[in-house]
């Protein structure tokens, strides 16, 4: 895809009558009526090359008693997945538009968010299920109502975009600024003029692939977490130009040599990875990036801490290869602090 983003749109400038919508006119018989009426409100839009819509969601604040739900849905605050529609083929559009849902429920503070679908929807219940969504009960149309609140389940996906702050360790993992925005937009640098954070691009996806040299990353276990950092700019202090960004969870770690062929290295790490099919395939030849990261991306910091205060006020070690440190438990409580990181992301 050559504009491979997500971005906000009103209903009053999206074309009713594109293909996509059919099924849910079909779906929703007052559809057309619903969709006029909401004009002025904001859609998240995802369109191919020729700007046909493949990806389409609206999310909405609700407050009152829902009887059309069973069990009913007592008066509460809530967030409700509007309507979501998504031709997948294959790709991680999915992931995005869930990434979307699930920050907005974190940063805003809702306790619960919950989602309709018809049982044909097989692939999108699971994907909901693999993120911790629980059927509620039904709608009077016969939909399935699927629901997530703020339960523990100590599960890295069900739990997202929460991260469990205790017990696993903790690391700092350095990644060069060409690469940084295109896996991590969200957390992109405020000096980056030219990368529009609105823009949601194909590699803000729930998980990530880093492929690297470093050699002490085979030390990662599931669930460590770790402080991305985004190294200097070019032809300037690393001082002040480098920055921790943000936090993400390891799911898993692989070297090269785990994979069979270079077909179930290109599948696995084709769809969180920056890197085109032909450049994975230069990787699998010459192996000279050899360590596998899979992680997930949980939150951005809101504030980013460049190296001099993650030196001076975190503490972190000025000695040794500065790509790939451990950071101790009160480091890391201090990098969180410092980068005004939304407490409802962490689990103490």
């Amino acid at each position: 895809m050559l504009n491979d983003v997500v971005k906000k749109e009103k209903f009053k400038d999206i074309d009713l009558t594109d293909v996509f919508f059919e099924s849910l006119k079909k779906d929703y018989p007052k559809f057309e009526e619903w969709f006029k009426k909401k004009r002025e409100n904001l859609a998240y839009v995802f369109r191919d090359d020729n700007k046909k819509i493949q990806g389409f969601l609206y999310l909405k604040e609700e407050d009152e008693e829902d009887l059309s739900i069973k069990p009913v849905f007592q008066k509460q605050r809530r967030l409700k997945v509007g309507t979501f529609k998504i031709n997948g083929h294959g790709t991680v559009l999915g992931d995005r538009f869930l990434s979307i849902i699930l920050r907005k429920f974190i940063e805003e503070n809702f306790s619960m968010v919950y989602v309709t679908i018809f049982e044909k929807h097989l692939s999108l219940i699971s994907l909901f299920e693999k993120f911790g969504f629980k059927k509620w009960g039904n709608k009077d149309n016969g939909e399935f109502v699927y629901f997530k609140d703020l339960k523990i389940h100590d599960n890295i996906y069900t739990d997202f975009p929460r991260f469990k702050n205790t017990s696993q360790k903790k690391y700092l993992l350095a990644i060069q600024p060409q690469f940084h925005t295109q896996m991590f937009p969200d957390s992109k640098l405020k000096t980056e003029k030219s990368h529009c954070v609105e823009d949601l691009s194909f590699t803000n996806t729930v998980e990530k692939i880093y492929i690297t040299n470093m050699g002490s990353v085979p030390l990662l276990k599931p669930k460590d977490l770790l402080l991305i950092y985004r190294t200097g700019e070019p032809g300037k202090s690393a001082e002040y130009s480098a920055v921790g960004t943000s936090i993400c969870t390891v799911v898993e770690y692989k070297h090269i040599k785990d994979f069979p062929d270079s077909q179930n290295f290109l599948t696995y790490c084709g769809k969180g990875s920056i890197f085109s099919e032909q450049e994975l395939k230069r990787f699998w030849s010459n192996q000279r990036f050899p360590y596998i990261i899979k992680m997930l991306y949980n939150s951005p910091l809101q504030k980013r801490i460049v190296r001099h205060d993650l030196k001076e006020t975190v503490g972190l070690s000025r000695k040794g290869y500065q790509g790939f440190q451990e950071i101790n438990d009160a480091q890391f409580d201090k990098i969180l602090e410092l980068g005004e990181v939304n407490e409802g992301y962490v689990i103490n």
